[in-house]
């Protein structure tokens, strides 16, 4: 609008949505641009334990746990406990927010300040579960906490899957690596234990097709049909000897007992 002199001024709305276009530009600058191999970030952390700085608590892990050959010195990064950031634009080291209080850049495009997490690919739809107390990917919407198990489902899990109480706080069976905080994709065994799908992946492919927890069957619905088609075919084909006729076997997947 034109002022007495016929000056041509900004009104305040739209000074406001100016300074609200640069406040944005500030605050995204660096966006995709910094990180490690697991996040992108714009700020690193600082490791309470041993001081040190590190882009996030798997970088820090892998130094300080995996590769530290004295038993005496290895430890983990508990995140929660972090208190400090420093901020990888403008390195001004300060407590644990969201913006940097030095350039004013958003540390994360998604950030979680119960989890002192920061990730600017949203593409992982992260959301924080309460009654888990972590954040998760996938969207909120997809997923399920299912409070016997003690964490979260996929939605077409809800009201068909087996219980078993705190399911993923455990080692995998496999590879050892705790399930619960793991970044590598879990499976649900149809008993109900967790597993990491790749591990799964390699005990089929090794023809391991029991549960390593309890021996039940991992198979689905039609691959076990077929199972049990490919078992009876063979039994059919190799009559038991007689001194091993009417022999009680157990089956865990069945939890009975019948006869050969």
């Amino acid at each position: 609008m034109a002022d007495d002199e016929g000056f041509v001024s900004a009104s305040s709305a739209e000074l406001e949505q100016q300074d609200d276009a640069v406040a944005e530009s500030v605050r995204n600058k660096g966006l995709m641009e910094y990180g490690c191999e697991h996040y992108r970030r714009r700020c690193k952390l600082v490791a309470p334990c041993c001081g040190e700085v590190f882009w996030c608590r798997h970088c820090h892990n892998q130094v300080k746990d995996d590769s530290e050959q004295d038993p005496k010195k290895r430890h983990t990064l508990d995140r929660k406990q972090v208190q400090e950031v420093v901020c990888a634009l403008c390195s001004c080291r300060q407590p644990v927010a969201e913006h940097c209080s030095s350039c004013g850049v958003r540390f994360g495009a998604y950030s979680c300040l119960q989890c002192n997490f920061f990730d600017d690919v949203t593409a992982k739809q992260q959301f924080h579960c309460n009654d888990c107390g972590i954040c998760r990917v996938g969207g909120r919407s997809n997923f399920f906490h299912c409070s016997t198990c003690n964490c979260c489902y996929s939605t077409s899990m809800q009201g068909s899957h087996v219980c078993v109480t705190n399911s993923m706080h455990q080692n995998c069976p496999v590879c050892c690596e705790f399930l619960f905080d793991s970044i590598r994709p879990i499976a649900v065994l149809p008993c109900g234990h967790t597993i990491h799908q790749e591990c799964h992946s390699d005990l089929m492919t090794h023809n391991t097709m029991t549960c390593p927890l309890c021996l039940k069957c991992i198979l689905g619905q039609a691959e076990r049909a077929r199972m049990w088609r490919y078992y009876d075919d063979q039994v059919r084909d190799t009559p038991m000897p007689e001194e091993y006729r009417n022999l009680k076997v157990g089956c865990h997947t069945l939890a009975d007992s019948f006869c050969c």
